[in-house]
């Protein structure tokens, strides 16, 4: 009887313990899954990399700062006001990025050159909303000849601007506009404000998962806010900063992640802006201006997240 005992106490014993280890060994798994749960971004990239971020960038925010390049479709801009009324036909315009010094160091000449600012946030890992201020410049070739369309007057606007040999009525015809004629300019900011909506997709992730490569693609809108500097008939001047019209835009590019928090960044995008009321002469209420702009912008920027 008491070897009866004993052995049933040895294998309650050895129950208990059995018990204990698979209770402990179904913890420790639960554990390493709900790691590794929490560990894994919440974005799945398009491109599946073979190593994977160990950190979510949700709820992060980011800035950049960076200096563009823009190219222009060729566009018409109609010019109307007091006895006048005319459009130039598929004008053609450039941008006028300042070459790169260390002057532009200087906190007072940073926004000297074409340049982007922007402030985002990621309401997931792999979205994000941001607004923006692309500053490109647009400048129209002059002399060059285009075909123009409408009517001038012999003198023009509020203060009868005399315009000589280039009077009259157009149907098609070609002219040579030179600097006497007009100058046409958004060199003070061919600005865009706008609001951004992106995705990321890891490319490359290194096995550390703090560097790596991601490619981002987005959608914009926004205000077109130039400062154009325009002369018609040698009269006008540098205007004021005004909301002229609109933009979209479309964007992909890279961002190269050195470290955790910092990026390398470098994005195409391309716009089309719909200028309704640019200022012209300076008399804001009988002279303007407009035009559609199509343009490609290209731009390098150096950004940290948080």
């Amino acid at each position: 009887m008491k070897l009866l005992f004993a052995q049933f106490a040895a294998m309650k014993r050895f129950s208990i313990l059995f018990i204990a280890l698979l209770f402990g060994r179904r913890m420790q798994a639960q554990e390493i899954k709900t790691s590794s749960t929490e560990n894994t971004p919440a974005s799945k990239s398009l491109f599946n990399p073979e190593h994977k971020r160990n950190f979510s960038r949700k709820g992060n925010f980011f800035f950049h700062w960076g200096y563009n390049h823009s190219w222009y479709d060729k566009s018409d801009i109609r010019f109307t006001g007091p006895n006048y009324d005319f459009t130039l036909k598929d004008v053609v315009a450039h941008d006028r990025q300042s070459k790169l010094d260390w002057s532009y160091l200087n906190p007072s000449l940073i926004s000297v050159p074409q340049y982007n600012i922007r402030v985002g946030y990621f309401i997931k890992d792999n979205y994000s909303v941001s607004i923006g201020w692309d500053h490109m410049k647009y400048v129209m070739d002059i002399p060059q000849t285009v075909a123009i369309t409408g009517h001038i007057g012999p003198n023009i606007t509020v203060d009868n601007v005399p315009t000589g040999a280039l009077a009259g009525n157009y149907n098609g015809e070609k002219i040579n506009v030179k600097e006497s004629m007009l100058t046409y300019e958004h060199t003070d900011g061919f600005n865009y404000a706008n609001i951004e909506i992106a995705r990321y997709d890891d490319i490359w992730v290194a096995p550390s998962g703090n560097t790596s490569l991601t490619l981002e693609t987005g959608v914009g809108f926004g205000m077109m806010v130039p400062r154009s500097d325009v002369r018609l008939f040698q009269l006008g001047r540098n205007n004021n900063w005004n909301v002229a019209g609109y933009g979209f835009s479309v964007e992909a590019g890279l961002k190269f992640y050195p470290w955790k928090h910092v990026y390398f960044q470098n994005t195409t995008k391309l716009g089309a802006t719909n200028l309704k009321t640019v200022h012209t002469t300076g008399h804001d209420d009988s002279d303007k201006a407009s035009q559609k702009i199509n343009y490609i912008e290209n731009f390098f920027a150096i950004g940290v997240q948080f």
